[in-house]
């Protein structure tokens, strides 16, 4: 008797374990947990704990709550200008409806993945589908991604899906034609820069012919304006030796300093020798006459 007593303790705790485990839902802060009866969802538990749920008649199921990261296949996409590229990209993603989730990818990330995958590479398409080889390159470090992203939009919300960010971790050409590609690239831009050079030189021979022609012209007025002084001021000497001719007592003073000019002159050279006649002014001062 004790011995069935024991046995039927046994079966009685096993029981009460069992009912109580299946009752019992734990939920993690990364993580829903999607209740079902009879496979409709009746509940989605979003905070971390402990919860309760129908024994045997509801069952619960984990889908991820965490930022996810899902690393796109490489792919082929085309430029406008018609040239081939490698895409390799990565998206940051996160579940943002668990039941939208749940009902139509069936809580399942690989699908999610498929059509994540699928979504962003439509998008990356139509938008390097309108841009030339050379403006990808030049973008590629950011604006594109974000374009890419923008893209995208709200595509995936029907699947309880919120695309965070397209980041691309390479964008560039086929091995076999890169170096080509380069190497027109680098010609484009050396007859670009010899274009704003040709520009440049032109500019700065218009600036300076007309620098020059201003020099010229102000050249002009002012050895124009020098030749009018100068001929107001030989008028005015005239006119100053004319008034003092006229008068008797400075013609005699004027002669003789003119005299003494004449002698200075006489005396260049290395000439130390003058010879004047007794009737010249100088002479007289010498005599006294």
């Amino acid at each position: 008797m004790k011995k069935s007593g024991k046995y039927i303790g046994g079966i009685i705790v096993a029981a009460l374990l069992v009912f109580l485990s299946s009752s019992l839902v734990i939920t993690y802060p990364d993580e829903y947990k999607i209740i079902r009866q009879f496979g409709e969802i009746v509940n989605v538990v979003q905070e971390p704990g402990v919860s309760l749920k129908v024994p045997f008649i509801q069952t619960s199921a984990s889908i991820p709550r965490a930022l996810q990261i899902y690393d796109i296949p490489k792919s082929d996409v085309i430029t406008r200008d018609k040239k081939s590229m490698i895409a390799d990209a990565f998206v940051l993603w996160k579940i943002s409806d668990p039941i939208l989730f749940t009902r139509h990818l069936n809580g399942q990330v690989a699908q999610a993945q498929s059509r994540i995958s699928a979504s962003v590479f439509s998008s990356m398409k139509a938008v390097i589908s309108n841009m030339d080889q050379a403006e990808i390159i030049e973008n590629r470090d950011g604006a594109l991604a974000l374009d890419i992203s923008g893209h995208i939009g709200e595509a995936l919300s029907g699947y309880g899906i919120e695309v965070l960010a397209v980041e691309t971790k390479s964008l560039d050409m086929p091995d076999d034609n890169k170096q080509a590609v380069y190497d027109r690239m680098i010609s484009e831009r050396n007859n670009i820069a010899a274009s704003y050079t040709a520009q440049g030189n032109s500019s700065a021979q218009k600036i300076k012919n007309d620098t020059t022609k201003e020099v010229s012209v102000m050249k002009s007025k002012a050895q124009a304006d020098a030749e009018k002084v100068k001929a107001e001021g030989e008028a005015q000497y005239m006119q100053i030796l004319s008034g003092a001719y006229n008068d008797a007592s400075k013609a005699e003073f004027y002669n003789f300093v003119r005299s003494l000019d004449a002698a200075k002159n006489a005396l260049k050279n290395g000439n130390n020798t003058l010879i004047l006649d007794k009737s010249s002014p100088i002479t007289q001062i010498f005599y006294g006459y």
